[in-house]
Formats: C-alpha cells, structure tokens, sequence
C-alpha cells in the first residue's frame, strides 16, 4: 500500500512542562525515511506519538495502516525466548500437539503450518543462527537488537519505526541491518546516526526545536542541500551587514547635514534680522525633524540589525564544527605503543586476548575492528594498563589519554571547567575558556556539572578536556567513541581527531567515522 504518515498542528507538551513540538506540520511517504536532528529535539518521542504510546497536547497523527517498531535497548525478561519475541509459542505449542497427535480437529483447523518456516526465514534473513526456544537473555546486545528486527520482518507490518537499529553492532550486524531495510517494501521511518545507513534512505527528514524540514534523497544529497544553505545564508549575512553598514552611514550623513542647516539658522538669528517668533518655529521645526531622523534611523538601524542576527544564527546553525589545538610535538619516527606476546581479559582462564602484538610509529591512526564479543574493549585495556596482563608487556612511548565508552577521566561531581583545570593545571583559565568555547561549551555552558551532560556533550568535554591543553598527548585512545551520539556531536568529535596532529587508536564500527578520522591501518580481531 502507499502509505503516508500525516502530522498535523502536532503539538506535545512532556511531564516537565517542555514544549517540544509546537503546530507542527509534517508528512513521511512511502519508502524509507531518515529522521535525523540533536539528541534532545524528540525523534524518539515523535516515534512514540506515531505509535499511540503517547498522546499528542494538540493536532492530530494520521497513519493508515499497521505499525511496528524497533526501540534502541530490547530488556527481555528472565525466561523470555525467541518466540516469546515473535509473539509464536502459542502457535508452535499447537503444531507440535499436532504432530504428536494431540489436536482435535479444531485445533488442526487453527494450526499454521507455514510458521516454523517463516520463523526460519525471518531469522535468516539478519543472519541469526538461533531457534525459538533460545532465550533472549543469552543473547548479546546486538544479537537481540537483530532477533527484535527480524521479529519485525516476522510481523509484515505497513510501517516500521526503527530507533538506532545500528547502535552495538558489529560490521555483519550493521550489513545485515541494511540489507533487511534494501529488501523492506513497506514504508520506514528509521531514526540513526549511521550514515552509512542513511546513504540508503529515499528521503531525509531532519528535526529541529524549530520545526521539521525534509529532504528527497538520501544523506549524500540531504548534505549537498545543506551546503547550498550554508552558501546562502553567508550570502543573506553579508547582505544583512553591509545594510548595518549602510543605515549607519545613512544616519550619519542625515545628522550633518541637519546640523549644517541649524548652524545657518541660528547665524541667521545671531544678526538680528528673524522675528523670535520665527526664530522659535524654526527652532521646534529643527528639533522635530532631528528627533524624526533620529527615530527613523533608529528603525532602519534596528531592521539592518535584526536581520543580521538572523543571518548570523542561520550560520551558527549550518556551519560545519572546526577546532585548532596545540600540537602534541608527537615526531615521526617515535614509537608510541609496542606490544609484545600480551594475553590477558576478564577471564583469567578463558583470556580474549592471547599473544598480541603490534607497534604503533608516529602519528599513526589505527582502527581495532572486529565481531562482537571478540574483545576489542578488553585490548584496549590491556594496552592502557586499565586490565592487567596475564603475559607480554606494552610499552606506551609518551603521555597517552584514554576516553574510554563512559569517559571516565572527567569527574561527574566537578564542572567541566573544573575537570579542564584539573587535566590541564598548566592552562590558564583564559586557555580553558577559549577551549571549551572552541568545543561549544560557551559561557554558563562551561559551568555544567559532567553528571548533568547527555552522552555526546560528556564525549565532547572529554575529548575537550584531553586534547585541549598546551602539550596535547603523543596518544589518544576511543573506545566506541560514536555509540548513542547525535550525528551533530559525531561531527564534532571528528573536527577535533581531525585537528589532533598525535596518535589515534580507535575501536569503532562505524566506518564513514574511521574515514573521516583519516585512520590508516586496522588491525582486526577474530579472524
């Protein structure tokens, strides 16, 4: 069917009493629709209202056909299996009591003989090696996200919601994710920070605290258009300045040639020849006609100004992140890492890692890339000294900082400012401030308590606070740097790693990241 999701004068108003959609107007078509904009602006709840799950303060939703989503995180209970999920093991208690000659004739009637299949096919399809009664708990996070996907597959509904349905996966899990939606043929609105991903939508939709905007095509053309803007509001800016330029100029030249006709006039009264009569009517008249200009350019100033300020949010709001840092004095020939025979993990008897070596030179950019469950984080470990070595050594050729997936160098009791000042104590506060301002965190921003900041705001102090200081490190360390990140704050994380002329090691899956980080060589794990 050709579905379309209809919003109108949508507002919703959430428990705290914030405003998160006000009249708003949008539509998604059939095919696949990106749903981007920041963690915070309400892609997720604007899910929740398509399902019902929430009710709108005011508008109304229309969607003609049957819905099923995918949230970020999928908790199973405790004895929750795969066909729990499916919603099948009341239908597969019956076949099996069928095939054991149980079924009356009315149950044989019910039975659907094609659901074991269909189960299978589904389950092949994001490539799971699992049969119903395996239960989700055993599963890792990113095998339940695929069975909650090809659960989907499973139901057929007209709409699918899909939330992050990338975030946790390997390379295979992200693959096989991509290949479900190329296959899809109902309509999909999937919410992602996977741009990867999104180079497959039909049309982009991004969201803001303004409103919606969509785009046709897909995150390659969505970013052509954005260029486009970006050009004009530069254009619409210049405009707007020189008009400030021009009124006050205006108001200027207006101004002396006034004062030159009042100075006539009152050397006019000084010989005596003007009745005081006259004298004072002329007088009020000068006094009014500057009083008029001075008002009139006033407005005009005014005008002049307030376009230029719209102009200029326009272009704080399009322009792509850039930072400078101090360089690392990192040279090209030092060793930065040397690891010889380590093994080691969490397991002291079943290790992740055994007889690992490797050496990083210079300011090499090197991805750990692997399957889930492989131990890349348990590497990382090892090699920062966070985990023990069962056997080998690493040898670390300079100052390292780790920002692992929690960012555990900032203290979250402390302010940003403070964590800076701790990290960095030879910064002065005039060095922090023009940092954190660098990493968007202006003004009263810098003061946040970490405990109070979203995932990508932590991930953008952390990486502030560790590459801002006068001698940034020879060696950063990221661990998953880009999981629950809006692509906003990906973007700014690579602007700084960009800037960052050290050494980069990075366990991550996402592969336009790692490209536009500019890593050189992968080492992978597990085959």
């Amino acid at each position: 069917m050709s579905l379309s999701v209809t919003l109108s004068r949508l507002t919703y108003t959430g428990p705290d009493g914030r405003t998160l959609f006000s009249n708003l107007d949008l539509s998604f078509g059939p095919g696949r629709t990106g749903l981007v904009g920041r963690n915070g602006v309400g892609k997720t709840t604007l899910f929740r209202l398509i399902t019902g799950e929430l009710a709108p303060s005011g508008g109304t939703i229309s969607v003609p056909g049957r819905i099923g989503m995918l949230r970020q995180q999928v908790r199973p209970g405790p004895d929750e299996t795969i066909a729990d999920l499916f919603g099948v093991r009341a239908g597969l208690a019956l076949l099996e009591k069928a095939m054991n000659g149980e079924a009356d004739a009315d149950e044989l009637a019910e039975a659907d003989w094609t659901l074991e299949a269909r189960l299978e096919e589904a389950l092949a399809a994001l490539k799971l090696e699992v049969n119903a009664q395996t239960l989700l708990s055993h599963l890792s996070g990113g095998q339940r996200t695929r069975a909650a996907l090809a659960a989907l597959v499973f139901d057929a509904p007209d709409l699918i919601l899909l939330d992050e349905p990338t975030n946790n996966l390997d390379t295979a899990g992200r693959a096989a994710v991509a290949e479900m939606l190329a296959r899809w043929r109902g309509a999909a609105i999937v919410i992602s920070h996977d741009r990867t991903l999104l180079e497959q939508m039909d049309a982009i939709v991004e969201l803001t605290g303004l409103g919606a905007t969509s785009y046709g095509g897909n995150w390659s053309h969505y970013r052509e258009r954005k260029a486009l803007e970006l050009a004009a509001a530069q254009h619409d800016l210049d405009v707007a300045e020189r008009q400030v330029r021009e009124a006050a100029k205006a108001a200027q030249e207006a101004r002396e040639k006034q004062d030159k006709r009042d100075a006539g006039g009152r050397r006019k009264g000084a010989r005596g020849d003007m009745p005081k009569i006259v004298m004072g009517g002329l007088k009020r008249r000068a006094e009014e006609t500057a009083g008029g200009l001075d008002r009139l350019a006033e407005k005009q100033a005014e005008a002049a100004a307030a376009q230029a300020q719209a102009a200029r949010a326009r272009i704080e709001v399009l322009t792509p992140f850039a930072v400078k840092l101090a360089p690392s004095g990192l040279p090209a020939g030092k060793v930065v890492l040397r690891a010889t025979g380590l093994t080691g993990g969490h397991d002291a008897e079943r290790p992740a890692i055994r007889d690992f070596s490797m050496d990083m030179i210079g300011p090499e950019r090197v991805a750990i890339t692997g399957p889930n469950g492989v131990g890349k984080t348990s590497l990382l470990k090892l090699l920062t000294g966070e985990l023990p070595a069962l056997a080998g050594q690493v040898q670390i050729g300079g100052p390292m900082a780790l920002l692992d997936q929690q960012v555990a160098l900032l203290r979250r009791e402390d302010s940003i400012v403070d964590n800076f000042r701790r990290l960095n104590p030879e910064s002065t506060i005039q060095d922090c401030r023009a940092v954190l301002a660098a990493f968007m965190f202006r003004n009263d921003a810098a003061l946040q308590k970490v405990e109070t900041l979203s995932g990508g705001e932590m991930l953008r102090a952390g990486l502030a606070c560790a590459l801002g200081g006068r001698t940034p490190p020879m060696l950063l360390v990221l661990d998953e740097p880009t999981n629950h990140l809006d692509i906003n704050a990906i973007e700014v994380v690579e602007a700084g790693l960009r800037a960052f002329d050290g050494a980069l090691l990075v366990v991550s899956h996402d592969r336009a990241f790692l490209e536009n980080i500019g890593v050189e060589r992968e080492v992978r794990l597990g085959g």
